[in-house]
């Protein structure tokens, strides 16, 4: 017989791992660009973001999930006849 404890740990690792954030170092490694440039990207609004403010600089985080999204919506587009 499974605990209720059980259960609620399955679905807090289901729920963490579907939302991975990454640093502007992984997401500049995972999108094989210089973190300066994904950086760039960011303020612009080329991709998604979510900026952390502090006290000196501002913090870039990104999720995994939403940059793969926009990079299939990129390759879709492309190949559908768009111009970049």
């Amino acid at each position: 017989m499974r605990g209720a404890s059980e259960g609620f740990n399955e679905n807090y690792m289901t729920t963490t791992q579907q939302s991975e954030w990454l640093t502007s170092t992984e997401a500049a490694a995972h999108l094989k660009v210089a973190p300066r440039t994904l950086v760039r990207w960011a303020r612009s609004g080329l991709i998604p973001a979510h900026r952390l403010s502090g006290l000196s600089r501002v913090t870039w985080r990104f999720r995994r999930e939403e940059l793969d999204a926009k990079l299939c919506a990129s390759s879709a587009g492309l190949a559908d006849g768009e111009t970049a």
